[in-house]
């Protein structure tokens, strides 16, 4: 069995697992964001991933922590297994992913086991479905907006980007209806900075209980043309879906500042930069493992940035590659996850978030794209790009 010494642990914990909390896994937090850009705070993450592997080989390597078994996995192919075999017998609702979705989604699919899992993976598998609404046409509606702005001052932020993205997603999942409910989308993010700190912060149910009845008012119109009109108790999986569409306006903002368009776009900025830099996975049985056997109730950390932009296994690491999502067989590169906890609003979030880098790039021209080799750590936040109709020469 491979064990770290006290020595790599530590260098995990603080150059990996420390570093990727801090900028938040539910909610990105701007002031941290910056400094890790600063630091490209994903280089040593990555350079620390490379340590490990180079030094005890591919199996799972076993941290030295006290009263919890954690495994970090460092072969690709282990990667595969892991998300194949979700969730039996390596289940998706750890503790620590509990203690922090229950902050906001206390009834979402992620932290549900058993026959309710299975009941609730199906409804949203049947209505995160880009048929169930038209999205294209809400997208360009809401960028045509975004465009005339944009053409008006030369410039798009994060921020104006952001207001129109927000704009699409309340219409998409709740209706015309919800589009200026800035109130909702900000409640549920100061719920999601709740859940940041998972365990160590009590739950505010008075906040949630607000959230929620302004959710549940939404829904109850069944707005046709929104997602909310799909039959079914969605009430307890809409938050998930607000969550999930933030990280997918992230992607799409940092697809505009790499120059791509279309899906393979949007999917080359996800593995770029994963909005999910860690992916757990906790054991239910004992499991075998290159011929060694890990206990019950091993967490399993796949940190996917490394697996993602590796450069000793590949050469398209640090580029703009679009061209290798034509035909795509590395099973660490999951920036949906994969297998049957694979995010069942893939393709409506890929013809979302392609419609609007389509809609932007026919009549803007942005300048400031990233120069290659690509940083490590990108922040969003910052991004600004200068911005002229299509076909304007430039001095």
């Amino acid at each position: 069995m491979a064990i770290s010494s006290r020595l790599d642990t530590a260098r995990v914990f603080a150059t990996v697992l420390l570093p990727t909390l801090a900028k938040g896994v539910i909610v990105r937090r701007p002031g941290v964001m910056a400094l890790a850009e600063k630091t490209q705070s994903d280089s040593a993450a990555i350079a620390t991933m490379r340590h490990l592997r180079d030094r005890y080989g591919p199996e799972p390597v076993r941290l030295r922590v006290t009263g919890r078994s954690i495994a970090v996995l460092v072969d690709p192919a282990d990667v595969g297994r892991l998300l194949r075999e979700s969730p039996e017998p390596f289940a998706l609702a750890t503790k620590e992913k509990k203690a922090a979705l229950r902050h906001f989604q206390p009834h979402g699919v992620l932290i549900s086991e058993g026959a309710e899992r299975e009941r609730r993976r199906d409804l949203n598998e049947r209505a995160l479905r880009p048929e169930n609404v038209p999205v294209e046409a809400v997208v360009r509606d809401e960028a045509d907006l975004l465009v005339r702005h944009v053409m008006s001052n030369g410039e798009l932020t994060w921020d104006g980007f952001s207001q129109t993205w927000w704009r699409i997603v309340r219409r998409v999942v709740l209706g015309n209806a919800a589009r200026d409910d800035d109130q909702l989308t900000d409640d549920l993010k100061a719920l999601r900075q709740n859940a940041n700190w998972a365990f160590l912060r009590p739950q505010q149910r008075g906040l949630r209980e607000r959230f929620q009845r302004r959710l549940d008012e939404h829904l109850a119109r069944r707005e046709p043309g929104s997602l909310a009109a799909f039959p079914g108790d969605l009430s307890g999986q809409v938050p998930h879906w607000l969550f999930a569409f933030d990280a997918a306006g992230i992607v799409t903002m940092r697809a505009l500042a790499v120059g791509g368009s279309g899906m393979r776009g949007v999917l080359e900025s996800a593995r770029l930069w994963p909005t999910t830099p860690v992916i757990l996975r906790e054991s239910t049985i004992a499991t075998r493992w290159h011929g060694t056997w890990l206990p019950e109730n091993t967490e399993f950390v796949v940190f996917t940035p490394f697996f993602h932009r590796d450069p000793d296994r590949l050469p398209f690491a640090d580029r703009y590659a679009p061209e290798l999502w034509d035909e795509v067989r590395d099973p660490a590169i999951v920036p949906f996850s994969a297998g049957p906890g694979e995010c069942p609003a893939r393709d409506l979030v890929l013809v979302t978030a392609s419609a609007m880098l389509d809609a932007l790039t026919e009549h803007l021209t942005f300048a400031g794209v990233l120069d290659e080799p690509l940083p490590a750590t990108l922040n969003h936040f910052t991004l600004r790009m200068g911005a002229t109709p299509v076909g304007t020469r430039v001095p």
